[in-house]
């Protein structure tokens, strides 16, 4: 008002003080003082934020969705939910600028809000007589308190840690639903992050971080505090990150594990969910993304009595379902499986899993030594980290034990250096290891709305492609978007590898100290494919887009 002239500077902010003395909203305080009217106010609005007018003179409430009216809300906020379409919920405001207004009732119904103008004093009138109707009162509204945790009932046993049939304040209520929500999306993490003027949620899903909610900023500190008290976390400690877990019951034969990691930031504590679903995952191996020739040198690798097999690739690329993959096909009866992660993500009946706890000194290679004790056939150490690891691991190798691990580096020669570099004698690396895998996950294309894609031939030559691939014989697609992926045109993801199985030739170069160029050309001689050419298979096979290959082979 003031930008158009309507108001001066000054006239605006002794309205506002008006309006705050009296605890009453801005709009409703101009009509009160008569320096504009209900109707001029409401159609200057509409045309200032782009929204509909609508005359409640002529709306019919018995239309509205009684469920939908919250007495507090619509009494304390000026807002009264009209009708709903689908997950959209139209709402009529007379301040269409009262944003705190539209974020609480986008809090309590769970819907997407959009706003309809109407005059403040018919408003007014409206709100009065939908509440008389739905039988609500003033005097037994509840405040905004209602979404206050108690504590004590809150803190419950391991057994009975998160029961989504406990417990019923709206919190608590819109807590499970971002769970169950996201587990029903194969979210893999869960981003709840305050910032000065707002407060909002993401999922990290196929690896790509999007945003689904921007809830009411007030509740930042009591989702942080209900969320630690279930976690067994110190609610009272903000100033220093923590590490949890928790456990959402879905029902009496399913229940989903957290992991939980709280960071104190400039407005307040971050937290971060990664979901633990051990059900959800598939250990299947042709569903991991394979192609033929490396499935089977990994298959017989696993069916080796000893030696060491590395997965390498960054956080996040499938490292543990490879490892898991493995294991689940090795456990058998007859087999001894030890493992030690940290922590254990995948619940495996039939292997020993330890998660390690460095407060109380146990660490990878203490549990690697104590497992050396205990009769195994087959090791799985999470990542070898140090120097003790990895020497340790490399003896068990050498004596009888197939030991499974990961590396962070980026490709398979890589990891041969990476362990030289840690100090472990060229003689025992060439002896132990026996085949590597470097993985990364790649979006899949949609199959409801992929599109064909025509790239020149020049783009595909120097992204990898050679002449022989450029037959015609293929056809390369690209996201579209739809209700299936949410308009991302990806759908799920797939595992692209370099499998490299360490031959003769490659022991020797690794006894003369060659380099990962050196390796990495004798690997090409002996036909493994790295991971870029492993990618443009599956852009020849349809399964994604040349893009996405580019974005995860990019190094």
């Amino acid at each position: 008002m003031v930008q158009h002239g309507l108001l001066s500077e000054y006239d605006a902010e002794t309205m506002q003080s008006q309006a705050q003395a009296a605890n009453v909203g801005f709009v409703e305080q101009m009509v009160l003082s008569k320096r504009m009217s209900a109707t001029q106010i409401a159609m200057f609005a509409s045309r200032a934020f782009g929204a509909p007018m609508m005359d409640l003179a002529g709306f019919d409430t018995e239309h509205i969705n009684k469920e939908l009216v919250d007495a507090r809300i619509c009494v304390t906020r000026r807002v009264l939910p009209l009708y709903k379409r689908g997950n959209r919920l139209f709402v009529a405001v007379s301040d269409p600028a009262n944003l705190q207004a539209l974020d609480e009732v986008r809090f309590k119904t769970n819907l997407v809000v959009d706003s309809v103008v109407v005059e403040d004093d018919k408003l007014g009138q409206t709100i009065a007589k939908v509440i008389e109707t739905t039988g609500q009162r003033l005097k037994d509204m509840v405040t905004a308190d209602d979404l206050e945790i108690d504590v004590d009932a809150s803190t419950k046993s391991l057994e009975d840690e998160y029961n989504p049939d406990v417990d019923d304040a709206p919190l608590v209520r819109y807590l499970q639903k971002i769970l169950v929500d996201a587990i029903s999306a194969g979210v893999s993490d869960i981003h709840l992050e305050p910032y000065e003027k707002f407060y909002r949620i993401r999922y990290r899903l196929d690896g790509q971080l999007m945003e689904v909610a921007q809830p009411p900023l007030a509740i930042k500190e009591k989702m942080a505090s209900r969320i630690k008290v279930i976690s067994k976390l110190d609610i009272s400690e903000k100033r220093v990150p923590q590490d949890g877990r928790m456990k959402l019951v879905l029902s009496k034969n399913r229940a989903i594990d957290f992991r939980v990691s709280t960071l104190p930031t400039l407005y307040g504590e971050k937290i971060v969910l990664r979901i633990l679903d051990s059900a959800g995952i598939k250990l299947g191996i042709e569903a991991l993304g394979y192609e033929p020739d490396q499935k089977q040198l990994m298959l017989d690798a696993i069916k080796r009595p000893y030696g060491m097999i590395l997965v390498t690739g960054p956080t996040g690329s499938g490292k543990t379902v490879s490892l898991y993959t493995c294991l689940n096909i090795l456990n058998q009866p007859g087999i001894n499986i030890s493992t030690a992660e940290d922590p254990a993500e995948i619940q495996l009946p039939g292997v020993n899993q330890v998660s390690l706890n460095d407060k109380a000194g146990l660490n990878f290679a203490t549990a690697l030594r104590a497992f050396l004790r205990q009769d195994p056939d087959i090791i799985m150490v999470g990542e070898i980290r140090d120097l003790e690891t990895a020497e340790i691991a490399v003896k068990a190798a050498q004596t009888g034990h197939l030991v499974l691990s990961t590396l962070h580096t980026n490709d398979a020669p890589a990891t041969l250096m990476r362990l030289a570099n840690m100090g472990v004698a060229a003689f025992n690396i060439a002896s132990s290891v026996i085949l590597i895998t470097a993985q990364r996950l790649a979006r899949k294309l949609c199959t409801q709305c992929r599109r064909p894609e025509e790239i020149p031939s020049e783009a595909l030559l120097q992204v990898g492609f050679t002449e022989e691939d450029l037959d015609g014989s293929w056809q390369a697609f690209g996201p579209a978007g739809c209700e299936a992926c949410k308009g991302t045109g990806y759908k799920g993801r797939i595992g692209i590898y370099e499998v490299m199985s360490i031959s003769d030739e490659m022991r020797q170069l690794i006894m003369r100290n060659a380099n990962a160029l050196d390796i990495a050309d004798q690997a090409q001689k002996e036909g493994v494919k790295n991971l870029r050419q492993s990618g443009l298979l599956k852009v020849k096979q349809g399964v994604t887009s040349l893009e996405e290959i580019e974005a995860v082979t990019n190094e």
